[in-house]
């Protein structure tokens, strides 16, 4: 069955301890036949990549975990397979030795997980630390991980989270990458509720999303802050309904299509009944 390596993105807050023992355990390091040493910069062969969400003031940070998928279908040993293989325990090496000079094997890698190596004239990545493997041990980015968001071993032990679990790249699925995700983030959509005229937010208005396209409905009460927010929703077109006992209900159109959504605030006024 082999090795695959699990990553849960609700469990990472972007402390990049993962990427700092990469190099840690590569630079200067020589661990043929696996790999030659990594350079001091310009490669990450493990790396976590920030991406801000949202508008000001809703904003949410998310970190992912960017490194080599060890693909059953490798793409990069499609384009040398003299040079790359795959090990029995599914780690996909690049041979420092064989691959010397072949430049068209950093661009066979659609993750962009493979770096050239000028000084070397070697193309490299990540080997899933398999000299540590070898030894019993777990590559070193999982073994530093304070939260357990990178964990590593056999691929039948982790049947329940695969099963949960969804690609980076689902576009690349037949490349059968194995390194897996858990909650990656899907959109958000969000607001506050305003009583413009006495200046104050609205706690517990009802707040209803309906998906547009799918007619799917999610409702929520607005908070201590009178936010609301609508977390891992799909890119889609929404109408927003908003209500609260004594005020006229507002209704908005969104779109969470290109980008998490931010509605901004959203006045309600007070109903004739009510005054």
């Amino acid at each position: 069955m082999g090795k695959i390596f699990i990553f849960d993105h609700a469990k990472c807050n972007g402390c990049r301890n993962c990427q700092i023992a990469c190099k840690d355990e590569h630079v200067d390091n020589d661990w043929s036949p696996y790999a030659k040493p990594q350079p001091d910069t310009g490669q990450f062969w493990t790396r976590i990549n920030e991406t801000v969400c949202g508008q000001v003031p809703k904003v949410k940070v998310s970190y992912t975990l960017e490194t080599c998928m060890h693909c059953d279908n490798a793409p990069c040993i499609a384009a040398a397979p003299d040079a790359v293989y795959k090990r029995e325990d599914g780690l996909v090496i690049i041979d420092p030795e064989k691959s010397k000079g072949k430049a068209e094997i950093v661009d066979s890698c659609p993750y962009g997980a493979i770096f050239w190596n000028e000084e070397l004239d070697i193309p490299q990545k990540c080997s899933g630390c398999a000299h540590l493997v070898d030894a019993g041990e777990v590559p070193h980015c999982v073994d530093v991980c304070p939260h357990e968001a990178i964990r590593f071993g056999d691929e039948e032990d982790f049947a329940d989270e695969i099963l949960a679990s969804t690609l980076l790249y689902p576009e690349r699925e037949d490349d059968k990458p194995r390194v897996y995700y858990l909650n990656l983030p899907k959109r958000f959509l969000a607001g506050v509720v305003v009583d413009p005229e006495a200046d104050e937010v609205i706690i517990g208005a009802k707040v209803t999303a309906e998906n547009v396209d799918t007619n799917e409905v999610f409702v929520q009460k607005t908070d201590d802050f009178g936010d609301f927010w609508f977390t891992q929703v799909e890119k889609s077109n929404w109408r927003v309904y908003v209500e609260s006992e004594g005020y006229l209900t507002r209704v908005i159109e969104a779109s969470t299509v290109e980008e998490d959504r931010n509605v901004g605030p959203v006045f309600l006024y007070k109903s004739d009944l009510a005054q």
